[in-house]
């Protein structure tokens, strides 16, 4: 059984004034293309990088990201 990284990110962007994708990876620092490729759990991020995306939305980063 593979373990995977998965994240909630897509559904906080929503809930914070339907957020861009854009607008997220200006906060954090990263292209909009890393955004995509993290909520479609195509890659991981690195750990500096969960951690300013939980900042973004002011929200524990176990609410972000799941790992099963």
């Amino acid at each position: 059984m593979s373990k995977s990284l998965s994240n909630n990110i897509r559904k906080l962007r929503f809930e914070a004034d339907e957020m861009s994708q854009q607008t997220l990876a200006d906060k954090v620092g990263v292209t909009r293309q890393t955004i995509f490729a993290i909520e479609k759990d195509k890659y991981s991020p690195s750990l500096e990088v969960a951690f300013k995306i939980s900042n973004v939305f002011k929200t524990p980063l176990e609410d972000v990201f799941t790992y099963e």
